[in-house]
């Protein structure tokens, strides 16, 4: 058996394998799971959703408007495992169930006269720092808003003085004469003299 031959055997070998495997994997996927997966990008847990209502404050009015709210949902992330805010969540993916309900949570809360601030600390308080897109900028957390500068800060510093360093090794080295000595020998140095009086 040719060389050839026998590697698109074995290529045609494992192609049949791994279609098997997956076709396997798909018909034992129970109908919970085809639930929870309705994404083609990623898996979403659908039942991630909890509730974040709290009662309204008395003689409560609507905190912000719509487009406030809009922004609002930018900073909260949505739990699906989609790793977007709820707002784009909502508004791209219709096959999420998590962000609509998230949704509704922020619009009860908002006509229960809660401020902004109010708001992302029940979604915190619901589901941990991990409901929001960015974390809060205090305690350990400053090092994620520190480092980056930092970093960049080291990094110039170390470049410049590398190419101070380059700089120096690339510069010819120029070697002063000592003063009161010349470079020629006194024959030279009346040559020199000479060609220089008669071009006169």
């Amino acid at each position: 058996m040719r060389r050839r031959t026998f590697l698109s055997c074995a290529l045609l070998a494992g192609a049949g394998l791994g279609l098997s495997r997956a076709a396997a994997a798909q018909e034992s996927a129970s109908p919970q799971d085809a639930q929870k997966r309705t994404s083609n990008l990623f898996d979403m847990n659908q039942e991630a959703a909890k509730s974040v209502r709290r009662p309204p404050k008395p003689n409560a009015s609507a905190s912000m408007s719509d487009d406030a709210r809009d922004e609002l949902e930018r900073q909260v992330r949505c739990q699906c495992g989609c790793t977007l805010d709820v707002y784009i969540c909502r508004t791209t993916d219709f096959s999420c169930q998590v962000s609509p309900a998230m949704h509704r949570d922020v619009i009860s809360l908002v006509q229960g006269g809660y401020s902004a601030q109010e708001i992302l600390d029940s979604f915190v308080g619901t589901y941990g720092e991990s409901a929001l897109m960015a974390p809060k900028r205090q305690g350990f957390n400053l090092a994620g808003y520190l480092m980056p500068f930092a970093a960049l800060g080291i990094g110039a510093v170390a470049l410049s003085v590398v190419l101070r360093r380059m700089q120096r090794r690339a510069r010819p080295a120029v070697i002063a004469p000592h003063a009161g000595t010349s470079s020629g020998s006194a024959d030279e140095l009346a040559k020199l003299d000479a060609a220089i009086r008669r071009d006169d």
